[in-house]
């Protein structure tokens, strides 16, 4: 299948899956049901998802993280978490009723996955040019460590209702990346 073909059946699903998951909670959503409502066959499903959770990853990763991908290469931090904030603002009720996934594919974990793929990308991209200054700080810990950072934010965000604007929000989230516990504490 061409590659157009392929992104604009998991398009079709997303969309499917994310309507449903504004009516009714995500664990209850069956395959049949986004199937039924994308127009597609359940084998159709199958041939790019192994289950609903990869289709939430998948939406997490075209929706919020493929956007913000440049953003980071270039250590726009604000300017990438300004993105990510305003495209889940676009679609508040959507990762609103997602973020309320628990347990083993929990919205959290999923998340988490995501953003430090990409970081972990970042990371080695950099760390290749040049030696540590500490080698216990690796790519995969570094990439952990930020990304724990950014679904933290991301999910205190959309769980207080969304009412801090993204670009207040993305600054504030810069303000903890700069400032050590010590400088935090004093300006409180």
């Amino acid at each position: 299948m061409a590659a157009q073909g392929k992104r604009e059946v998991h398009q079709i699903l997303a969309q499917s899956f994310k309507e449903l998951a504004c009516r009714r909670p995500i664990e209850k959503i069956t395959i049949k049901e986004i199937t039924d409502r994308s127009g597609v066959i359940r084998p159709t499903f199958y041939n790019h998802f192994q289950d609903k959770y990869e289709l939430l990853e998948w939406i997490i990763d075209h929706d919020l993280i493929e956007p913000i991908k440049p953003f980071i290469r270039s250590g726009m931090t604000v300017q990438a978490m300004t993105f990510l904030f305003i495209n889940i603002e676009k679609e508040k009720e959507f990762y609103t009723k997602a973020s309320r996934l628990e347990g083993q594919n929990s919205f959290i974990a999923i998340a988490q996955d995501c953003i430090q793929r990409l970081l972990v990308e970042v990371f080695e991209e950099r760390s290749r040019r040049r030696q540590p200054k500490y080698e216990w700080l690796t790519p995969q810990r570094l990439a952990q460590f930020y990304g724990q950072s950014m679904v933290f934010v991301v999910i205190q965000w959309i769980q207080s209702g969304m009412t801090i604007p993204a670009q207040e929000l993305a600054e504030l989230y810069e303000y903890m990346l700069s400032h050590s516990l010590e400088d935090s504490l004093k300006d409180l």
